[in-house]
């Protein structure tokens, strides 16, 4: 009798301890409702704060004409420089539409742990995979969509072997997904050309047979909106992008948009913080970045744009060191451009996430991998002031600062492409020391206005000046208006440098 209820006594707990366990596990599953007021819990992971500068890889079928951005709309655009290349090169698109390039794309030069490699070298702290471009072609192993890398094309789960690489080199991974605007933008290859042979003749978009690629043709001829109205594609997202999560468990999720479609965005964004919250025991690490200013729930994407103030919340630019796809013949950001970028970025409180151009086989051209290894010689050296810092009191001082002197963003913002002048400084601090940041190559003494004596930015004195990277000892003065530092004989060649500011205790 005593054995029989020592027994049941012992499966009773169990049972009582399984059901904390699932109920602990509901709990915090559910932690993140569809509500605005509920993303508002989020919590800024530490390593998104601390990484400020990761690398994307924004590549797929389009890169194989090479021709750069939007080969899949502009193909069907009649007149367009890419319909023209398309043309002559494929034959019309009634014949030979984007689907018949994707088996193209054979990714044959892809190596993704070298690259992976020299990724982590060059000093990125993440990596973000494309999941999806507009073009409606998958990276991922999808169940639930034809079109993708595994069945077609390379025949690579491309998202699954980034991530495994990643994780390899210990960079925390994302992914980009654009399908929102999707159904809009490929509408063209509903359409014909309007004079020629082909006149009149349907694109191959407006065959049936390949609507899950080209979409259903629009209700509504008013399609120049971003995203569309159109509830399908509003569940049909929905149901991609939470296969993709669920597939891969990313710690960054990048939308080409504002949050989507309203209640399934909100749906999609929860669901993410959700399953990361289960994936992590409870910790949340996952990081939504949309095109939207953020009011806490995630942090806003800036496209090819930066900040104009420091902001409360933690953000994002996204950018490339060229166009977005491999074009031939274009120019690259080289590695000092990308340097004023990121540090201007980190001063307001934002990270840098730039698109590295591959081309359609995969590798890199020689002059991209010498920008990439001369970025890791930069943050190698200068990454002190970089990396886990925080903003300071003001972002900094000089002619950049002033606002008619500023250039907009195409996306919002500033412009991520600008000059600099020797007086352009920027700041970050760590601890009890100030990093400061000379924009460009001073042809005397240094003055930072900000750092005088009788600056209201500061309580304490300065107690030592030192030049990240390097031993030689500065000579400097601490002047009732400003600090000025003497500029060395053997000044780095860099046009970004950065010094070390400490304080009196």
């Amino acid at each position: 009798m005593k054995k029989t209820l020592l027994v049941t006594v012992t499966v009773l707990s169990m049972l009582a301890k399984v059901q904390a366990q699932q109920s602990n596990t509901q709990v915090g599953a559910e932690k993140f409702k569809p509500t605005n007021e509920s993303l508002k819990q989020y919590q800024y992971p530490d390593w998104f704060r601390d990484a400020k500068f990761g690398i994307w890889s924004h590549w797929g079928p389009q890169a194989v004409p090479r021709q750069g951005d939007w080969y899949a709309r502009h193909m069907y655009v009649q007149g367009s420089g890419q319909n023209k290349y398309h043309v002559e090169h494929y034959g019309t698109p009634s014949k030979f539409g984007y689907k018949d390039i994707i088996p193209l794309w054979k990714a044959e030069k892809w190596n993704p742990e070298q690259l992976m490699a020299l990724y982590k070298k060059a000093g990125a702290k993440y990596f973000v995979s494309m999941g999806s471009h507009h073009d409606m072609f998958f990276l991922w192993n999808s169940k639930i969509h034809r079109w993708n890398s595994v069945k077609m094309g390379p025949h690579k789960d491309v998202v699954g072997l980034w991530q495994k690489a990643a994780k390899k080199e210990g960079l925390r991974f994302g992914v980009s997904e654009h399908l929102a605007a999707s159904f809009n933008w490929f509408q063209p290859s509903h359409g014909s050309d309007k004079t020629g042979q082909f006149a009149g003749v349907p694109y191959d978009g407006h065959d049936p047979q390949y609507s899950d690629l080209y979409h259903l043709p629009a209700d509504s001829s008013d399609i120049k909106e971003w995203l569309t109205n159109n509830p399908g594609w509003h569940k049909k997202w929905s149901e991609y992008v939470t296969e993709l999560i669920d597939n891969y468990h990313p710690d960054l999720l990048y939308s080409d948009s504002k949050l989507p479609f309203e209640d399934y965005g909100r749906k999609v964004v929860a669901h993410y913080y959700n399953q990361d919250i289960a994936k992590n025991k409870g910790k949340l690490e996952a990081v939504y970045t949309p095109k939207e200013p953020s009011e806490g729930k995630w942090a806003q994407d800036v496209e090819r744009g930066v900040l104009d103030s420091i902001s409360p919340f933690p953000w994002q630019t996204d950018t490339s060191i060229g166009d977005w796809y491999y074009r031939t013949g274009q120019r690259y950001k080289n590695a000092n451009e990308i340097a004023q970028l990121l540090v201007d970025i980190v001063s307001k409180n934002g990270n840098l996430l730039i698109n590295v151009v591959q081309t359609p086989e995969g590798d890199l051209e020689p002059d991209v991998t010498k920008i990439v290894t001369e970025i890791g010689e930069w943050t190698k050296t200068y990454g002190e002031g970089i990396y886990a810092t925080r903003p300071w009191k003001v972002y900094g001082e000089g002619p950049s600062t002033i606002k008619s002197n500023q250039k907009r963003g195409d996306f919002g913002g500033l412009t991520d492409t600008r000059d600099y002048d020797a007086s352009d400084i920027r700041y970050t601090t760590k601890g009890n020391d100030l990093f400061a940041f000379c924009l460009n190559v001073p042809q005397g003494d240094i003055e930072m206005k900000l750092l005088g004596k009788n600056s209201k930015y500061l309580t304490k004195a300065i107690s030592s000046v030192s030049l990240l990277g390097s031993k030689q000892k500065l000579s400097w003065e601490q002047r009732e208006g400003s600090l000025v530092i003497k500029k060395p004989a053997n000044y780095p060649a860099w046009k970004v440098t950065g010094f070390k500011i400490s304080f009196k205790k």
